[in-house]
C-alpha cells in the first residue's frame, strides 16, 4: 500500500505545482476576454482536439452553450463531436484534414479557434489552427509537454507543462471550469 501512496502522492503533488503555475499565466486571462468579446459579439466559437482533449473539448462546449445563461449565449461548437462528419472527412480526404474541412467556408476573420493538444503535435488541430490563422480568426492552444508545434503556431496558447497526458487533461478541464466558475459567480463583465 505505502508504494501506491507514494506514487498518488506524486501524481498529486505534481498536479498541484502545475496549477500554481497556471493561478499566474496570463494567458487565461485573455482567452476569457476572447471568449467575452466572441459572445457579445455574436461570434462562433469553434474547438477540437482528439481522444481526451477531444472529450475535454466536447465538455468545455456543454459547459459553456448549456451551463451558461444570458445573454447573449454563446455560439460555441465542439468540431470533433459530429461522428458522420468526423468519418466521413477521414474516409474520403484524411484524418488531417477532419478539423480543417469543418471550417473551411464557415470559420470568419471575427470568429475563435481553440484547439487542445496533449502533446502539441496533432496534425489535425495544427492544420485547423493555421488555416483559421490564414482567414484572420483570433487562435488559442491549450497544450502540454513541451506545447510542440501547435504552441508556436496559435496566436495564444496556455502550456499545462507536464508530460503526463493525466495531468495535463486534468488541469486543461480546471481551466475549463475555473473560467465557467466566473461566468457563473457573475465575475465578469461583458
Amino acid at each position: 500500500m505505502k508504494k501506491y501512496e507514494e506514487n498518488l502522492e506524486q501524481y498529486f503533488n505534481e498536479e498541484i505545482m502545475i496549477l500554481e503555475h497556471l493561478k499566474k499565466d496570463k494567458n487565461i486571462v485573455i482567452l476569457l476576454d476572447h471568449l467575452l468579446n466572441a459572445r457579445n459579439n455574436l461570434r462562433t466559437i469553434y474547438i477540437m482536439g482528439n481522444g481526451g482533449s477531444g472529450a475535454a473539448a466536447s465538455h468545455w462546449v456543454n459547459d459553456f452553450n448549456k451551463g451558461m445563461h444570458g445573454t447573449p449565449p454563446f455560439k460555441m461548437i465542439c468540431l470533433n463531436d459530429n461522428i458522420a462528419t468526423l468519418t466521413a472527412i477521414a474516409n474520403d480526404d484524411s484524418y488531417d484534414n477532419v478539423f480543417v474541412k469543418q471550417l473551411e467556408f464557415r470559420v470568419t476573420n471575427n470568429d475563435l479557434v481553440i484547439g487542445i493538444s496533449g502533446s502539441g503535435n496533432s496534425r489535425n488541430v495544427i492544420k485547423a489552427i493555421d488555416y483559421a490563422n490564414a482567414v484572420g480568426a483570433m487562435t488559442f492552444a491549450i497544450v502540454g509537454f513541451d506545447g510542440g508545434k501547435l504552441k508556436k503556431e496559435a496566436k495564444c496558447a496556455i502550456h499545462i507543462n507536464t508530460n503526463e497526458m493525466g495531468i495535463f487533461e486534468d488541469l486543461s478541464m480546471t481551466i475549463d471550469h475555473a473560467i465557467f466558475y466566473l461566468f457563473k459567480k457573475g465575475l465578469l463583465n461583458g
